[in-house]
């Protein structure tokens, strides 16, 4: 395993982070034990998660789960870098939900509780909340910093004006902003090249890539394992991008490398991104990805997947001119 740092700060991080939003909705709890144990034996360092995780187990499941695989082994702890989120709907109540000061404090004891730890790594905002000022939000995030109960802040899905923001406020406030923007990114979905990442690199924030392989379309047919491919919205998209996509797998089989493996490593060599998040189903899922840091891309094959899927153009100037 290869680590970078989490953007301008000194913590090191697994290339690969370990998403856990199947666990509990597709993985049992043996089988995301197992997967989080082959995790670590890989030497994967990195585990994301958000505290409205769970699917039909109910918001939480997930960070319980997660919880309940730490305490069989407190010592697991003070090797991991531990990262989960706040702002989705937790209840039907009016304040269990957003980026108030009142709701990021609660939601950070929840967390803490589910997950059977005194403090939290990364403590990300999942979405972007209108309605709270930065100044509110800063002021709470302050406090659970002085309290010991998160170290660092970042944000999730945030647009690049929102991540210039929340630093500019941070920096009037002195303090150290956001380190990392956990965005949607991959080679179909390329629109965080715009301004998200030139936002990133700007402030030093590090870019954590979600959904890597695009729902499954980046995954391969004959790699879709996990039935990834098998929703109507996935069917529909594959079948809208069927000559790109055996273009794409084309190139990999020339490579002798598997379209999810290059998918991965592409992004990992793009400006800016400190990670890439995996979230498997099943330790076989894992185990066929923990090759992907060591995998080497040629200029001439960069090149080449740029040709099957284009950028949106230089950035920021494509979109601002």
């Amino acid at each position: 395993m290869k680590y970078r740092p989490l953007g301008r700060t000194a913590l090191k991080v697994s290339e690969l982070c370990l998403g856990t939003m199947n666990f509990g909705s597709k993985a049992t709890e043996e089988d995301s034990f197992a997967i989080l144990n082959g995790a670590v034996a890989s030497g994967i360092n990195f585990i994301d998660t958000a505290n409205q995780y769970g699917g039909d187990k109910g918001v939480g499941a997930t960070e319980t789960i997660l919880g309940n695989w730490l305490a069989e082994d407190p010592s697991r702890r003070d090797r991991l870098v531990l990262a989960t989120k706040v702002h989705e709907p937790m209840s039907e109540d009016i304040n269990d939900r957003g980026l108030s000061a009142r709701h990021i404090q609660m939601a950070c004891e929840a967390s803490l509780k589910r997950l059977r730890v005194d403090h939290i790594d990364l403590y990300q905002m999942h979405h972007i909340d209108r309605a709270a000022p930065m100044e509110e939000i800063w002021q709470a995030m302050d406090r659970l910093i002085a309290q010991g109960k998160i170290t660092y802040v970042g944000s999730s899905n945030f647009p690049g004006w929102k991540i210039a923001q929340a630093n500019e406020k941070a920096a009037a406030r002195s303090r150290l902003g956001l380190v990392s923007e956990q965005s949607l990114y991959n080679l179909i979905e390329r629109r965080a090249e715009l301004e998200v990442i030139p936002a990133c690199l700007e402030y030093g924030a590090g870019l954590i890539a979600w959904s890597p392989l695009a729902g499954g379309l980046l995954a391969g047919r004959s790699e879709d394992q996990g039935g990834r491919r098998q929703s109507d919205g996935i069917k529909a998209a594959a079948a809208a991008r069927s000559q790109q996509l055996a273009r794409f797998e084309a190139l990999c089989a020339e490579l002798r490398q598997s379209p999810g493996g290059v998918a991965l490593a592409w992004l990992l060599r793009q400006a800016g991104v400190a990670a890439t998040i995996i979230g498997p189903r099943s330790l076989d899922q894992l185990t066929s990805v923990l090759h992907v840091p060591d995998m080497h891309l040629s200029d001439e094959t960069i090149a080449g997947i740029d040709t099957i899927f284009p950028a949106c153009g230089p950035a920021p100037e494509a979109y601002a001119w």
